[in-house]
């Protein structure tokens, strides 16, 4: 009989198992051949603090400490730059205020990113307190916790059926797993989930988010470059090995799905990189697409079910590395019927609960 039973190996999974095996024995469960193989390992991982709703940015508050001085993301040092153009003033104040950015001169923006056009970008905001998180570096740190504590990791694991058994649960992934309490970290899958244990769904929807890697400006060494936005996130860039990655921030609402890039939705995402720089695109080097599920209300689902030993660790969207750290504790916290170490306003704000009809 394990204790815990986690479904889905990708960020949510990876940390929620590290943190419930200091309670008990942890087996984890991934469908697929590899760890982090759907959104997990299709992100561009950045720590922002300020990103996301309020309750998230408490996530990535309390999550600063473990990326900063645990998994070493002090290291790779980003920072983060809005271009602003004529026409999208609010969206630009809106962004400035809500990321509290400070304004930089045109000058001063084109030190760090010497290809912004200045004649097209009419205003800059930038905050310097931002890095890349080494998502390999993040799953592997939390799986080697887990297996440090005895936990096991399971892949080719596809769950067809759960039962609610006296002991706990039973689940069909391939041989039977007797456990006597589930954690849903399925990502996209996590609705699907929920129904063959008989939850009700939180109502997720997988939002796919394409990107594209392209080379380098010739003459250009990106390597220090910040991450690059446009108001209200309707793209983003950011270097990566040597190259670009440039994404058109699409959200297009999808089945779960192994999601993969359009061709014209890049194109729209590169055309509006283009209009902030003065040295286009030359070459795509490769392309893909990741799926980020959101719930209704776009916060995180962090908690218990209507039905005894099943838990959520879900609705991460685009904040599952980020959050990570914290968003585990707190379960980890639940599940072991201990006082969180966030407030109170921000556990209810995350509980799964706050969807019930009831």
């Amino acid at each position: 009989m394990i204790d815990f039973l986690v479904i889905g190996g990708g960020i949510a999974g990876a940390s929620a198992a590290a943190r419930l095996s200091d309670l008990g024995s942890v087996t984890l469960l991934e469908r697929e051949d590899a760890l982090a193989y759907h959104a997990s390992g299709r992100s561009a991982a950045m720590f922002e603090e300020t990103y996301g709703k309020p309750s998230t940015v408490v996530l990535n508050r309390a999550s600063k400490d473990w990326h900063l001085n645990v998994n070493g993301s002090r290291d790779l040092p980003r920072g983060m730059m809005l271009l602003g153009q004529e026409g999208n003033e609010l969206a630009f104040t809106t962004d400035m205020v809500s990321m509290q950015l400070r304004r930089l001169t045109l000058g001063e923006a084109a030190e760090l990113f010497p290809i912004v056009d200045p004649n097209r970008v009419t205003q800059v905001g930038y905050h310097e307190d931002a890095w890349d998180i080494d998502t390999d570096a993040a799953i592997q740190r939390f799986i080697r916790h887990m297996r440090g504590d005895g936990g096991t990791v399971v892949t080719r694991a596809d769950v067809s059926a759960i039962e609610k058994t006296p002991q706990g649960w039973r689940v069909s992934a391939g041989e039977d797993y007797e456990a006597r309490q589930i954690i849903n970290a399925a990502g996209a899958w996590a609705d699907q989930i929920a129904q063959l244990a008989g939850v009700s769904p939180l109502g997720l929807q997988p939002m796919r988010r394409s990107m594209a890697r392209v080379a380098a400006p010739d003459g250009h060494d990106v390597a220090r470059w910040p991450m690059l936005f446009g108001p209200g996130e309707n793209w983003y860039a950011k270097p990566d090995a040597g190259a670009v990655l440039i994404s058109p921030a699409d959200e297009e609402p999808v089945v779960p799905m192994d999601a993969w890039a359009v061709d014209l939705v890049l194109a729209e995402g590169i055309a509006r990189y283009e209009e902030h720089v003065t040295t286009p695109v030359q070459r795509m080097i490769a392309n893909w697409a990741g799926l980020r599920t959101f719930a209704p209300d776009r916060g995180l689902a962090i908690g218990a079910s209507e039905r005894d030993g099943f838990w959520w660790c879900a609705g991460q969207g685009g904040y599952g590395f980020q959050t990570a750290p914290a968003a585990s504790q707190l379960l980890a916290d639940l599940v072991a019927n201990r006082a969180p170490e966030l407030d109170n306003d921000t556990v209810r704000s995350l509980s799964p609960q706050r969807f019930s009809t009831d």
